[in-house]
């Protein structure tokens, strides 16, 4: 019965991760592990699948006097649709073994292997039926330790000529990613050419808003390339390193111009004040974190021990890294709320930020769909349609950005950074009718 929770448990969470850049060809290397279960990869298959296992330098030690059974140990490959019918029959046995499941496609067992001091073994097989596959390594043997290099090459063909190492749902892709590239790189434009008719109006959050818009195109330029490149090659070659890096200064720098443009900077105050900039300092680090922990899950998948560990720290600084960006919001006004009583300035300020509710509610609601509608999408979605909540998301960042630079484009009457006298008088009108209600 623990087998199979502990089992059950390893594929539903290897199922609500997808990394952002998988290699499906790989070499690992196992060493002295005893885990029952260990998940190398999840991969989509066409009815033209094809999966290739080579192992190498195996050695299987046990501390008990009776040797392994190497008819115990193997590689299978476990359709999604199967996932339930091999847990009921794991709970059904006293002594369960999944190996002896009918409901899994057994590629090999240890028994196959050449003599040592070879002790190697080159399988491939044919996936004949569409799905969505889990390529498992199973250690039926209790108290055994298992050392092997491992390479697996998962693939589908469509033609029997060409290889295409990305599962079926995600072979879209690269020509995803580049369009919405050329649709940013079109964005900036339009917003330099903005900004040099307004140049009157231009503020320092604009140009770090120009930055953002390069840095999320060259993202999504990597992210095209390193996935249309582990779709011929099978590895991603380099490009995995260039998304990582834009990736972190596209996520630190997003958080950066939501963080100014909802404290004011450069709008309503010459200067940060020492809790945002103490914030700022606290964000960055955060993003550093969120990079690495990003680039061991997508560079290892489930095969590492502590792949959900790694995962569940991922989601703890993201969630950390969103409330970084209410905080100071919050911070703001109820300082201001403070100050405006006795101050006229602060008073012009509150009639300000009353306008950026509107701002508020976007960003809310833009962290709202990319963490938990996303995610959800990723848990439902059909292995054919693994593109999708990645595509839903980066219509969402893109809805998100044309929304806040529109908000503050430079014009000549933009509300978001005049206030009229008219305006003032309203807010103080407003301060001394709180005053009279206290």
């Amino acid at each position: 019965m623990t087998k199979s929770i502990i089992f059950s448990l390893l594929l539903f969470t290897s199922s609500l991760f997808t990394p952002p850049a998988t290699a499906e060809i790989k070499t690992l290397k196992v060493t002295d592990d005893n885990r029952p279960m260990i998940l190398f990869e999840k991969f989509g298959f066409t009815n033209k699948g094809f999966a290739s296992v080579t192992i190498s330098s195996v050695s299987v030690t046990t501390s008990s006097v009776s040797k392994p059974d190497p008819s115990r140990l193997g590689f299978f490959l476990l359709s999604e649709d199967s996932l339930n019918q091999v847990l009921m029959e794991l709970d059904r046995k006293h002594n369960p073994c999944v190996i002896d499941s009918k409901f899994i496609a057994l590629l090999f067992t240890f028994e196959d292997l050449a003599p040592p001091p070879h002790s190697s073994l080159n399988k491939s097989y044919p996936v004949g039926y569409p799905g969505e596959y889990f390529l498992l390594f199973a250690n039926c043997n209790r108290d055994s330790l298992v050392t092997m290099k491992v390479r697996t090459e998962l693939y589908n063909s469509g033609d029997g000529k060409h290889r295409d190492y990305l599962s079926a749902g995600q072979t879209d892709l690269p020509s995803i990613y580049f369009m919405f590239a050329i649709i940013y790189l079109c964005f900036l434009w339009f917003w330099i050419v903005n900004c040099y008719k307004n140049k009157v109006s231009v503020h320092r959050i604009h140009i770090l808003m120009a930055v953002l818009l390069v840095v999320k195109a060259f993202n999504l330029i990597c992210a095209s390339e390193a996935k249309h490149y582990v779709k011929v090659t099978g590895t991603p070659h380099g490009w995995d390193v260039l998304f990582y890096t834009f990736q972190f200064f596209r996520a630190v720098l997003l958080f950066t111009v939501i963080i100014l443009i909802g404290t004011g900077w450069s709008i309503l105050k010459p200067f940060l004040q020492e809790k945002e900039k103490k914030l700022l300092m606290i964000v960055i680090p955060l993003q550093v974190l969120a990079n690495v922990a990003s680039a061991v899950i997508g560079e290892n998948g489930p095969f590492i021990k502590s792949w959900v560990t790694w995962n569940q720290l991922f989601l703890l600084v993201d969630l950390i890294c969103c409330c970084a960006i209410i905080f100071p919001i919050v911070w703001s006004i109820r300082s201001l709320r403070e100050t405006s009583k006795t101050d006229g300035k602060a008073a012009r300020n509150l009639a300000k930020l009353t306008l950026f509710k509107q701002f508020y509610v976007l960003v809310i609601g833009y962290l709202y769909f990319t963490r938990i509608i996303v995610f959800s999408l990723k848990t439902i979605s059909s292995y054919k349609y693994e593109w999708v909540p990645n595509g839903a998301e980066e219509v969402a960042s893109l809805v998100f950005y044309m929304m806040m630079f529109y908000m503050f484009r430079p014009t000549d009457r933009n509300e978001y950074f005049l206030v009229g006298d008219e305006e003032e008088k309203e807010a103080e009108r407003y301060l001394q009718q709180q005053e009279f209600e206290l």
